[in-house]
């Protein structure tokens, strides 16, 4: 696939590959296809059109607790 977006998207191999547009948006199953062919998951996770998997990478969220009892 090769964007024709001006300025071009990211390619699949850059670092911010996730901000190349979506050419196809599956909600209901979980996915888009981006414009640089990288198959972007809802849980964050990727299929690059080589074949490599990128786990998801969602941001983590510490659980706070109070006294040693979660609240």
């Amino acid at each position: 696939m090769f964007c024709q977006h001006q300025p071009p998207c990211p390619t699949s191999d850059a670092p911010d590959r996730e901000a190349a547009r979506a050419v196809a948006h599956h909600p209901e199953q979980g996915w888009s296809l981006l414009c640089n062919g990288v198959l972007l998951f809802e849980d964050t996770g990727e299929l690059l059109p080589d074949g490599r998997i990128v786990e998801p990478h969602r941001p983590s969220t510490a659980m706070q607790t109070t006294g040693g009892r979660s609240r």
